[in-house]
């Protein structure tokens, strides 16, 4: 059979990850890197994150429409729209030129591009969604699409199949044992006795989560725990500027802007504080991580939160509106959760229960099958 596999999408971490995990599962059944191409953002993260791979990486002009009528904003629209019409020549001149035996969309803004100019020469087209709502790109490109790979069986792109989202391969083999968490936490340079409360919010970070994390670091710079921190690029000044002095003999409040361990820091958590990308959810999911989840405001179709009752929903994760974050709803879900080891425990196996760990595997099957 002639022809590369074509994953098009990124823009955000969650995108690309997607499309790494998904590349290292055909290439597990069988493919050879040079079976594979990767489409990208020349804006997002792919050349940080894919250009390592050996996989030929091709990054495409392309931004986010915003969705305002402010002056400035029709100006960067118009702006963006040139983009993403550029993006569907180049996209166009090179499926003539490689003529895959499929095109992946894996959302984000190159995905766009890519499939459309799948769909005009009649290529065949596989959307991998892993949020609960398809986003813009995958509402358009639906009804043209061989099949459709999607987390949530709630999900309403036609022709789908429950594959779970696919996760890097380091999320499906953590040791959460009390040895391996130990060895987590001693690798972070965390204390290993302690429990950990892990905070990650995106590569921006959340300026409610933060801030109410700060405040709960002060309620409870006396207690023998370690809260680690990862702030996001934006807030990590503000919240290194006025973190609470250490006691000695309490608090342990690591503070970071961005973490590239974060299969490590599930590893070692004992409860996390996050957004709810799907993404994240499949990831806590995997690593069995009991969760307080804070869906992003004003995400389209509200896939956060619909995201987030995929735990809540099972027992898995307890949810709060970003509107009711404050230090003292974290202080109270957090430490319920701490204080009871039953409920821990119950959580902790919930969320495994509703993991897909051969999710990329799965994926990768439905892709061969149309290719």
């Amino acid at each position: 059979m002639s022809g590369p596999v074509v994953i098009a999408g990124g823009g955000t971490g969650g995108h690309v990850f997607v499309a790494d995990a998904v590349a290292s599962a055909l290439i597990e059944k069988g493919l050879h890197r040079g079976d594979l191409r990767f489409l990208g953002s020349r804006r997002g993260q792919e050349r940080d994150l894919l250009g390592s791979t050996g996989i030929e990486l091709v990054l495409l002009p392309g931004r986010g429409i915003k969705r305002s009528f402010a002056p400035r904003a029709i100006f960067d629209n118009a702006g963006a729209l040139a983009g993403v019409a550029w993006a569907l020549v180049r996209s166009f001149a090179l499926l003539v030129r490689w003529w895959p035996r499929a095109v992946v969309s894996v959302g984000g803004y190159a995905a766009g591009p890519a499939g459309l100019a799948a769909v005009i020469l009649r290529r065949p087209l596989i959307l991998v969604n892993i949020d609960a709502v398809p986003g813009v790109t995958h509402r358009i490109l639906w009804r043209f699409a061989r099949a459709s790979c999607v987390s949530f069986a709630s999900n309403p792109l036609p022709r789908s199949v429950v594959t779970g989202a696919p996760v890097r391969p380091a999320f499906t083999n953590l040791d959460r044992s009390t040895a391996g968490v130990s060895s987590a936490r001693s690798a972070l340079g965390c204390d290993p006795d302690r429990p950990l409360i892990a905070v990650t919010t995106g590569s921006l970070g959340a300026r409610s989560v933060n801030r109410a994390v700060l405040g709960l670091a002060a309620t409870w710079a006396d207690r023998p725990v370690t809260i680690y921190h990862v702030t996001g690029r934006r807030d990590f000044e503000e919240i290194m500027a006025t973190k609470p002095d250490r006691v000695p003999g309490g608090l342990d409040y690591r503070i970071v802007a961005f973490e590239d361990q974060v299969p490590l820091l599930y590893q070692a958590a004992t409860v996390a504080i996050t957004r709810a990308g799907a993404l994240t959810v499949a990831e806590l999911a995997l690593a069995g991580v009991p969760a307080v989840l804070v869906p992003l405001p004003g995400a389209p179709g509200d896939h956060q939160t619909l995201n987030a009752n995929a735990l809540g929903d099972v027992g898995a994760a307890v949810m709060v509106a970003d509107r009711d974050v404050t230090t003292e709803r974290l202080a109270a879900e957090v430490e319920s959760i701490l204080l009871d080891d039953s409920k821990r425990q119950s959580m902790q196996e919930a969320a495994i229960a509703v993991g897909h760990p051969d999710a990329a595997v799965a994926v990768a099957t439905v892709v061969l099958e149309h290719a």
